[in-house]
């Protein structure tokens, strides 16, 4: 019998981070990872344009205490001709909300929201032009994410942009909410056993682990460009737990 894939009414969402080539996304000391090139930098710009919504954990707004905003005239442009905003929504996802209330960010020309708990919404509501709650109920500090992105399409937010760190990219893969990822490998060794990865966590067996379709590879000077999709079984009968393939 031929099934037909289900599609989730979430968004598209699509991994986009830079590491050394020993799998570090910053050092040990958890610094703002500036090891990319120029051409990375217009790299993530393209890919962040192309977005509904950027996501990113408190731990990435307390390292860089900014966000990337678009700033290339075509870019600009085409979001227009597209009749989407200039910039995409910002969201900052915490379930504690414990944020720098003084970061720069809070002052960038863009729209923030953020995505929290019941707990983390009582921080600086202010600050948001929008709030969502949505959380664990085994956990009531934890977002629960199948919800959270339930809401953000039901906001017409379709494709998102996350751009980490670890630990939040870590909760997409283990609710299967990832569709796509963006690596640059970037020519250095950090090393250390406390560096941050591309997903943290408790991690996967291997078993069940994801499985990724290497899609294109591009090099670029020293840099190399991986893109890859995330494979999905198609859902059927005896197999409840399975959805498919988004893209």
């Amino acid at each position: 019998m031929q099934v037909t894939p289900l599609l989730r009414k979430v968004p598209h969402a699509t991994v986009i981070l830079a590491m050394s080539a020993d799998g570090k996304i910053a050092d040990a000391t958890r610094a703002p990872a500036r090891f990319g090139s120029a051409i990375d930098k217009l790299h993530l710009e393209a890919q962040i344009s192309q977005a509904d919504a950027v996501l990113f954990g408190a731990g990435t707004l307390w390292a860089y205490g900014t966000t990337l905003k678009v700033t290339q005239a075509d870019l600009l442009n085409q979001r227009q001709q597209q009749g989407k905003p200039l910039q995409p929504v910002q969201i900052v996802c915490s379930g504690s909300a414990k944020l720098d209330a003084e970061a720069r960010f809070f002052s960038q020309p863009v729209p923030r929201w953020l995505l929290t708990t019941t707990i983390g919404a009582r921080w600086h509501p202010d600050k948001f032009e929008r709030v969502l709650v949505a959380e664990s109920k085994e956990d009531a500090s934890k977002i629960n994410w199948q919800e959270a992105f339930e809401q953000l399409y039901a906001l017409s937010l379709e494709h998102l942009a996350v751009l980490g760190g670890g630990e939040l990219v870590a909760s997409l893969f283990a609710a299967d909410l990832v569709d796509e990822l963006w690596l640059t490998v970037c020519p250095l060794i950090l090393g250390g056993a406390m560096a941050p990865t591309p997903v943290e966590g408790v991690g996967f067996l291997a078993g069940v682990a994801p499985r990724l379709e290497l899609l294109d590879v591009r090099p670029a000077d020293e840099e190399v460009f991986l893109h890859y999709r995330v494979k999905r079984k198609p859902l059927t009968s005896t197999n409840e737990r399975e959805w498919g393939d988004r893209t």
